[in-house]
C-alpha cells in the first residue's frame, strides 16, 4: 500500500454541496478527520489515504469532490 495525499479545492458556493456528496458514499474516509481551510476562507481539504494506486485513493471520495481533486503519492519523514 501507498500513501497519498488527496487534495479537493472547491468555490465558497460548492462548500455544502462538496460535504453533503459524503452522504451515502461508503469509504473508509468517512467520519474521518481531514485538514480542511473552508472556514477561513480557502475552500479546500486535504486527506491522508493508504491506498493500492492514485486511481484506487481518487475512489475513496464521492464523485462529486473526486471530478475535482488532486492526488499525489507522499511518505512520511522526520523533519531534521
Amino acid at each position: 500500500m501507498s500513501r497519498f495525499l488527496l487534495i479537493h479545492k472547491h468555490a465558497p458556493e460548492q462548500c455544502s454541496s462538496a460535504w453533503a456528496a459524503w452522504h451515502g458514499h461508503a469509504s473508509p474516509l468517512h467520519g474521518s478527520a481531514a485538514a480542511c481551510s473552508c472556514i477561513h476562507g480557502g475552500h479546500t481539504v486535504w486527506w491522508e489515504a493508504e491506498a493500492a494506486c492514485a486511481d484506487d485513493a481518487l475512489a475513496l471520495l464521492p464523485a462529486y469532490v473526486a471530478r475535482s481533486a488532486q492526488v499525489v503519492r507522499i511518505r512520511r519523514v522526520i523533519t531534521p
